[in-house]
C-alpha cells in the first residue's frame, strides 16, 4: 500500500501520527509541488486533490484521513486507536469529529482566507479560483476560541480527549492546533488543560511523525 502525503499539511499528519502510534509501516509518496501546490500527476491521479489518499496494491483509492485510518484499524485491530469497545468507539468518533469541525476546520477558515499563496484557493480541492473572505477569517478565529475552551473543559477531568486511553481524537485535536499556529494563534494562557495534553502529546514520537 502507498500513502500520498503532503509532509507539511495538517491532514496527512493525523494519519502519519495513527500510522506511528500502530507501528505500520506504509511507502510514503510524497505530493508536493512548487508554490504550495500538490503536483499535476497526483491530481490526474486523484481528481479529488486532496491529501492523504491510500492506494491499496490492486490500485484502488481510499481518500480522507478518518477513512483510511478506520481501514487500516480493521486490519491492524492493536493498539486500538478508534476505542476499545462500542462505548469507546462512540465517544473517540464524537471527540474526533469535534476535533476535527471545530479545531480543523477554523484553522483552515483562518490559513486560507489570510495567506498570501492561498488568495485564490479559498476553498481546498478547487480547480477554479475561490477567493479569500476575511470575514471567514475572523469567524475561524472566534471557532478557534471555543474549540480551546471546549477541549481545555474536557482534559480537565480526562488524560486523553476521548478518556484514558491516547486515540485519532488526540490525533486530530494535536494537529489542529498546529495548523492554528501557521495562523500565530496558539493555546491561550488560561486553558492549563490543554496546554499540560498539548505538551504531553508533543513528547510521543508520533508526534513528530
Amino acid at each position: 500500500m502507498k500513502l500520498y502525503d503532503w509532509h507539511a499539511a495538517p491532514n496527512p499528519k493525523r494519519v502519519r501520527m495513527f500510522l506511528a502510534e500502530k507501528g505500520i509501516d506504509l511507502d510514503i509518496v510524497e505530493v508536493s509541488g512548487e508554490g504550495l501546490r500538490l503536483r499535476k500527476d497526483y491530481i490526474e491521479k486523484f481528481p479529488q486533490a486532496m491529501v492523504p489518499m491510500l492506494e491499496l496494491p490492486d490500485g484502488r483509492q481510499i481518500g480522507e484521513s478518518m477513512a483510511i485510518c478506520r481501514y487500516l484499524e480493521e486490519l491492524h485491530p492493536a493498539p486500538p486507536m478508534l476505542g476499545r469497545n462500542a462505548y469507546e468507539r462512540a465517544v473517540v468518533d464524537m471527540w474526533e469529529r469535534r476535533a476535527f469541525d471545530e479545531g480543523m476546520m477554523a484553522a483552515g477558515e483562518v490559513f486560507r482566507n489570510t495567506a498570501e499563496a492561498f488568495r485564490e484557493r479559498g476553498l481546498p480541492g478547487f480547480a477554479t479560483p475561490v477567493p479569500q473572505i476575511p470575514a471567514l477569517a475572523e469567524r475561524g478565529r472566534e471557532r478557534l476560541g471555543h474549540f480551546f475552551r471546549k477541549f481545555d473543559r474536557q482534559l480537565a477531568g480526562h488524560r486523553y480527549v476521548a478518556g484514558d486511553q491516547f486515540s485519532v481524537a488526540d490525533c486530530t485535536a494535536f494537529c489542529s492546533i498546529e495548523f492554528a499556529a501557521w495562523s500565530d494563534i496558539g493555546i491561550p494562557e488560561d486553558c492549563t488543560h490543554l496546554d499540560r495534553w498539548y505538551k504531553d502529546v508533543g513528547a510521543r514520537p508520533s508526534a513528530r511523525a
